[in-house]
């Protein structure tokens, strides 16, 4: 599999509406443009939209209930039919239990939607493979919580994580392993590939980039 750049909008004011939708489609004309696979999460009100131009969209949050009264929710359905490809799982700003994600990964997986389980450490990262068995994610995406958002990646603040991540996980499933918190430039991209992931995610980094499109494409560029 070759390297994914996976991009958070999170819900900042910058990635609102029309300036989400801009961010959205940077990251389709670079991912056009490299050859690389560049996931995007957008807020919810504009997951259709983006869906109509890129590709591979993803919900940032998505449960595990079925249609009917349960008000708030996203379910899986929902995304299939705002055309998205798949969605974030348990990131550490929205953590849900054990419980939850095995049960939206069953309906995302019956859907044929991506699910990037997201965890905070490699042993957790593991556990989880292990636990849901034959109900995996297409991704884990490990990720110190005290490093997200501090512009120090952790590629080069923990390597070990991301090493050790990658192992414990592919000695119970192959599933490939992303890394994320802090990763801000070409070079955290690089060093985390070099330490064995199979991808980066990432977020105020590109969502609050002076120059969005030349940041993404100097990342892309490390992967073509």
């Amino acid at each position: 599999m070759k390297p994914i750049i996976a991009l958070n909008l999170k819900v900042y004011k910058e990635s609102l509406g029309e300036r989400g939708l801009k961010l959205c489609r940077i990251a389709s004309e670079v991912s056009l443009l490299t050859g690389v696979r560049i996931i995007v999460a957008p807020q919810a009100v504009d997951l259709v939209a983006a869906s109509k131009f890129h590709e591979d969209v993803y919900a940032q949050h998505v449960d595990g209930n079925e249609a009917g009264a349960f008000t708030g929710t996203i379910t899986p359905e929902a995304l299939v039919a705002a055309g998205c490809k798949g969605s974030l799982i348990n990131h550490s700003e929205h953590r849900i239990p054990f419980e939850k994600i095995a049960a939206a990964l069953l309906r995302m997986n019956k859907l044929k939607l991506e699910g990037m389980l997201c965890t905070t450490d490699a042993r957790e990262s593991a556990d989880y493979a292990k636990r849901l068995g034959k109900n995996l994610p297409a991704f884990i995406s490990v990720e110190p919580p005290e490093l997200i958002g501090s512009g120090i990646s952790v590629s080069n603040a923990k390597p070990e994580v991301v090493v050790d991540t990658v192992k414990m996980v592919k000695d119970v499933a192959n599933i490939p392993v992303l890394c994320g918190a802090g990763v801000s430039n070409a070079a955290d991209v690089k060093k985390a590939i070099e330490l064995g992931a199979d991808g980066v995610l990432l977020a105020s980094a590109y969502v609050k980039a002076k120059d969005p499109k030349k940041l993404l494409s100097e990342m892309a560029s490390i992967l073509a």
